[in-house]
């Protein structure tokens, strides 16, 4: 193995999940491209389920609410993808910068994870919007991975920042 794989190594977990967000954005992109209208049906279809329930059999109402699944969706995508390199991006730093292995390592699947569940978070919370009757409701019922994935991402781009300054500003003793 050379130079870079051996320092990569330890950051294998990190380079995984920053790749597995990546792939999981492009999935949803060849998705979108294949079965457009079979997402936007399943969205209709599970709001139909709850029309009188929870939309008062208000029709326009549950419209609204799977646009905003289906713009939910375009999120997760973008979020996947974006996310995804960015923290591909910054492993690939962390792999260079001087620092403590297992704060690196731990660092490193942060970030990866962080994208991963951030992209999952817009995709569940379009997913569950319909059939709960509004994306408030969907949004609420997943913090339980919004907030820990988008702190993952902010706490590993904080610690690769530091590191970064230190390197690079730092003394050179």
């Amino acid at each position: 193995m050379n130079d870079l794989g051996n320092a990569l190594r330890p950051l294998r977990f990190g380079v995984t999940l920053s790749l597995l967000a990546i792939l999981f954005g492009f999935g949803l992109g060849a998705a979108f491209g294949a079965v457009e209208e079979d997402l936007k049906g399943y969205l209709a279809a599970e709001g139909d389920a709850v029309l009188d329930s929870a939309y008062g059999g208000d029709a326009e109402k549950l419209k609204k609410v799977t646009d905003k699944a289906w713009v939910y969706f375009k999120r997760a995508h973008l979020h996947a993808n974006g996310l995804g390199t960015s923290s591909l991006v910054l492993v690939l730093l962390l792999a260079v910068l001087p620092g403590a292995a297992r704060l690196r390592s731990w660092t490193a699947a942060g970030l990866g994870a962080g994208a991963f569940g951030y992209g999952l978070y817009w995709l569940m919370a379009g997913m569950r919007a319909p059939g709960m009757g509004g994306t408030g409701a969907a949004k609420a019922s997943l913090e339980w991975l919004a907030i820990p994935s988008s702190g993952l991402c902010i706490v590993g781009l904080v610690v690769v920042f530091v590191l970064s300054v230190r390197a690079f500003f730092g003394s050179r003793s």
